[in-house]
């Protein structure tokens, strides 16, 4: 019988979660699933594990194969999946026990390409500045978001500005084969759920959102990739495969979501910007600086709002996308990006003289009368 759902558990020396994640699977109410666990050359006891829950689950299939990477795992899941939807399940993640079955139902009902729900922010001990919980409820998707119903993200981009995350979601499999969406398998890199959400989304006809929240998503696993600050550029290689698929394989799609794409683009690069510490993250900005500069070349982003000769109005309705502040950071980052730099690291400072001596040491007075005038 062919299953109602492929859950897709990638997996590289995470034996401290995995059988918390692997229970979390095996005992959801929608019995129909195949468990594809991908072993991604684990050193540790991962693949042991995982053959315990094997030998008790029949449902479960191992990938075990050397360690090429979070895309190649990925890709090597779906194309073994057999199920009708697609899951992903995070290895240091958990399900609650009727996941599957709601998503489903509403995937089926309302037949949709994808269906994507919220998430609880989870923590291995409760903290107390969150007064003693282990989760917090993440809105990714927004009440707004809930209640359009079915529809095309072309028709309505919020998704593409919410955080990233593949998991907590229904992907139709002939969906994502008759597209050829495939993760970029780059072997260690991060942040590989960026272009494939934004194809996901890109190409899919028929998506909906909900406010519940079934998967609980760990913060405080010491060796995510999201905590490392050494992989300065993957989030780049991702957006120049997002660049590449619009550019080559769907051209159809490129002018609906090009600007989508670049205003994507520009808060990633913020962010990966923000997160990075020391000489990496000056080395980051001027990457930043001249991608930015090289969108504003090719069109992407207007030279006319950039230079202040274009207002908002029916010729710039293709880069509505971005806020009047974020067109003022991409200015400071093209004509100034020492003054930039400057500017976030001061920005969520409560420290007059902080300030001050931040914007005096790296550009003397002319910053310190710059940040006053903008003050």
């Amino acid at each position: 019988m062919t299953p109602e759902v492929s859950v897709l558990i990638p997996i590289c020396n995470v034996e401290r979660y995995l059988d918390e994640c692997l229970e979390s699977a095996e005992r959801q109410t929608l019995e129909n699933i195949e468990i594809i666990c991908i072993n991604d050359g684990s050193r540790d006891r991962s693949l042991d594990i995982i053959k315990e829950h094997a030998a008790r689950d029949s449902r479960i299939k191992i990938i075990d194969k050397p360690n090429s990477g979070y895309g190649d795992s990925m890709n090597k899941g779906i194309e073994l999946a057999e199920g009708r939807y697609i899951a992903i399940l995070e290895s240091d993640d958990y399900l609650d026990p009727e996941a599957l079955k709601y998503m489903v139902s509403q995937a089926d009902s309302q037949s949709l390409d994808v269906f994507k729900c919220n998430f609880w922010m989870y923590w291995s001990e409760s903290l107390p500045q969150h007064a003693y919980r282990h989760n917090l409820y993440h809105e990714a998707l927004t009440p707004a978001m809930v209640g359009l119903g079915p529809h095309c993200p072309a028709d309505c981009p919020d998704i593409f500005w919410a955080k990233p995350s593949i998991w907590s979601a229904l992907y139709r499999r002939e969906f994502l084969n008759e597209n050829g969406i495939r993760f970029l398998p780059t072997p260690g890199a991060s942040y590989q759920d960026s272009s494939f959400t934004f194809k996901v989304f890109a190409c899919a006809r028929r998506v909906a959102y909900s406010g519940q929240a079934f998967l609980h998503y760990r913060q405080d696993n010491e060796n995510s990739s999201v905590n490392s600050k050494g992989k300065v550029y993957c989030t780049c290689d991702e957006h120049a495969e997002i660049k590449r698929f619009l550019n080559e394989d769907r051209p159809d799609l490129k002018a609906v979501f090009d600007p989508v794409r670049v205003r994507v683009k520009f808060q990633n690069y913020r962010w990966n910007f923000d997160r990075l510490e020391g000489e990496k993250k000056l080395e980051f900005l001027g990457r930043f600086r001249d991608e930015m500069r090289e969108e504003i070349d090719e069109g992407a982003i207007s030279s006319a709002l950039i230079d202040g000769s274009m207002f908002r109005d029916e010729e710039s309705a293709p880069f509505c996308y971005f806020f009047d502040g974020e067109i003022d950071e991409i200015k400071m980052i093209v004509k100034d990006m020492n003054y930039y730099y400057a500017h976030r690291l001061c920005e969520k400072s409560a420290s007059k003289m902080f300030t001050l001596k931040t914007y005096y040491r790296l550009g003397g007075l002319r910053f310190v009368w710059r940040a006053l005038r903008r003050r």
